[in-house]
């Protein structure tokens, strides 16, 4: 409670101070001669600026043009100043006028902390405690969701819990982001005795393998990829970097069929594909399109094919998401496959029922026409 007090005093101090000039009386009359006296400043002034003037310029410090510039200045503002303190009288207020002044100087005096109270009610947070700077500072450092303070606390709580595996598993690409690379290769092992094989967790794994491996594909690595794929033979991650692995053999061949398969089958707005397309050309090859596909070996096609029919496969048995039934309607597209391209167009409408849009936006796209499935 003293605080407002306080502010009240400092803004009505504020307000008296700035409103204290309107509401005294100016003097009646000036003495006798104060006009004369006025003038006699103002003359003794303006002859001191010229004699400035004539001073820099005899040192140089002004063009002759300048110092004449300035000299006819400085004349005019001595005329000026000599015929407003010529016969001017001193201003008088009435009392009528003076008791307005006084008035508007209460009104203003009291009102004023008032209503700066009341929209400080309204708008701010009175509320709120007092906080001293360091305390505002830090709370600003964890709203802003420090980077190293999140790390510490969930360490901390592993610490405490090393069992707790989705614990390991938000951790691990925290440490993999923050450069802490064999950090992530631990914490993503700890997650995998703890929460079992998944073809997402062991391609991150990997993955991570790889960065504190400085890019070569480890035997561990590849292990790590291979068990993913096994899981999921669709997997994006795990094919590329098994591609990448070959590539590390020196088995050239072998991974341009896996680049190019793998390219063949994502989506064409497929973030991955730009560096499927570097590594395909760097192989001397030439990334799949509808109007590239025959130019496909038979080899190449038949591996494509095979990981084609695998999707087929899954879907048909255990269904999908609408990205997934579009990848195998493009995919039958690339290969030139038409048929097979509409009749999983039509498998995949009466699956996805209303939720079948980007299965059509990829027929339009390969102008397929097959009409939707019986019920």
């Amino acid at each position: 409670m003293a605080i407002w007090v306080v502010f009240a005093l400092m803004t009505g101090a504020a307000v008296f101070a700035l409103l204290w000039p309107l509401s005294r009386r100016p003097h009646p009359s000036a003495p006798d001669g104060s006009a004369e006296a006025v003038l006699a400043t103002e003359t003794g002034f303006y002859e001191d600026q010229l004699r400035d003037i004539a001073r820099d310029a005899a040192r140089g410090l002004l063009a002759p043009q300048e110092a004449e510039a300035a000299k006819a200045e400085a004349a005019r503002r001595l005329l000026r100043a000599s015929r407003v303190t010529e016969g001017a009288a001193p201003p008088r207020v009435g009392e009528p006028a003076l008791r307005h002044r006084r008035a508007a100087s209460a009104f203003a005096l009291s009102t004023v902390p008032l209503l700066a109270l009341l929209i400080y009610g309204l708008y701010g947070s009175p509320d709120l405690p007092a906080q001293p700077q360091a305390q505002r500072l830090a709370a600003a450092r964890k709203d802003a969701g420090d980077l190293s303070a999140a790390v510490a606390r969930i360490e901390t709580h592993l610490a405490r819990e090393p069992n707790d595996g989705r614990g390991w598993e938000v951790l691990a690409p925290v440490y993999l982001r923050a450069g802490r690379m064999d950090d992530a290769v631990k914490a993503y092992e700890s997650a995998l005795r703890l929460l079992g094989d998944t073809a997402p967790r062991l391609s991150d794994y990997g993955e991570a393998l790889v960065a504190a491996g400085d890019g070569m594909v480890s035997d561990k690595a590849r292990g790590a990829f291979e068990r993913a794929l096994a899981l999921d033979p669709e997997a994006v991650k795990p094919r590329f970097y098994l591609a990448r692995a070959a590539e590390q053999d020196g088995k050239r061949d072998l991974a341009l069929e896996r680049y190019t398969a793998l390219a063949a089958a994502s989506p064409p707005d497929a973030p991955w594909l730009p560096v499927l397309r570097d590594s395909i050309q760097r192989l001397g090859g030439s990334a799949p399109a509808p109007s590239a596909a025959p130019s496909l070996s038979e080899e190449q096609r038949t591996a494509i094919r095979g990981m084609i029919a695998g999707l087929d496969q899954r879907l048909s048995e255990k269904g999908g998401t609408p990205d997934e039934w579009a990848r195998l309607v493009r995919s039958y597209g690339v290969m030139g496959e038409r048929d097979k391209a509409e009749e999983a167009l039509r498998r995949a409408r009466a699956a996805l029922a209303d939720k079948a849009a980007p299965v059509d936006a990829v027929a339009r796209d390969l102008g397929l026409t097959a009409a939707p499935a019986s019920p």
